[in-house]
């Protein structure tokens, strides 16, 4: 097997490979963004005590866990225009999907850490006469937060790692973008090798920077 990766220039690269970065960068980060907020609240309703909240928080939660993200992208690509009567486009399925599949995710990561807080402090904002939202607000949710900042990037990785399954329903993104570019060149091996390269940079580099940022927070604690 003659592999020629000669063909790996600048233009290559701006013609097919950054749109598909950069739809890659930007799913993670929404999806981060929006998991987080989600599924802090999914954590917030298995927090509350009341089985109205509980009970439908912990039915999706454990719903979404037990469905491979593929299957997720699938079946709202498919269903969704079948329901309302008109397609919404890969990319904003693929947006509305890991947004939706994540906050389970990050709902449990939230939730232990919102229980790792001592109690202890719990207890002292209530005497202080702050009411839930506040005494979550200001004394538990910033605390685990950091605590959790490890996982959450680590959960960031993997999330980005994930994206490249929109390829099931086309979206351009990163995979694609290589997949792309190696069925115009005829050079699909040396593409489908060098995205694998990429992608071990891109995450070896993030879980560097997790280790290293992991470490930090246990010198503070």
């Amino acid at each position: 097997m003659n592999l020629d990766f000669s063909l790996l220039n600048w233009d290559l690269i701006q013609g097919f490979i950054l749109k598909g970065l950069a739809f890659s960068i930007t799913l993670t980060i929404v999806a981060t963004l929006g998991g987080i907020f989600f599924g802090t609240l999914l954590a917030l309703m298995r927090l509350s005590g009341k089985k109205w909240l509980d009970v439908p928080a912990a039915i999706y939660v454990n719903g979404m866990r037990s469905v491979p993200l593929v299957m997720v992208i699938l079946w709202f690509f498919l269903l969704v225009p079948f329901i309302i009567g008109r397609p919404i486009g890969a990319e904003y399925s693929a947006f509305i999907t890991f947004i939706a599949f994540e906050a389970a995710y990050f709902s449990e990561i939230m939730r232990a850490g919102i229980q790792s807080i001592p109690r202890g402090q719990v207890f002292a904002g209530q005497a202080m006469g702050m009411t839930y939202g506040q005494n979550m607000k200001l004394v538990i949710l910033p605390q685990a937060f950091r605590n959790m900042l490890p996982v959450l990037l680590t959960q960031t990785i993997i999330l980005f790692q994930d994206t490249s399954l929109v390829y099931a329903i086309g979206a351009y993104d990163l995979l694609k973008g290589f997949e792309t570019a190696g069925k115009n060149f005829g050079r699909p091996i040396e593409m489908y090798l060098t995205a694998a390269v990429l992608y071990f940079i891109i995450c070896f580099s993030l879980s560097y920077v997790v280790k290293r940022l992991h470490k930090k927070i246990a010198i503070i604690r």
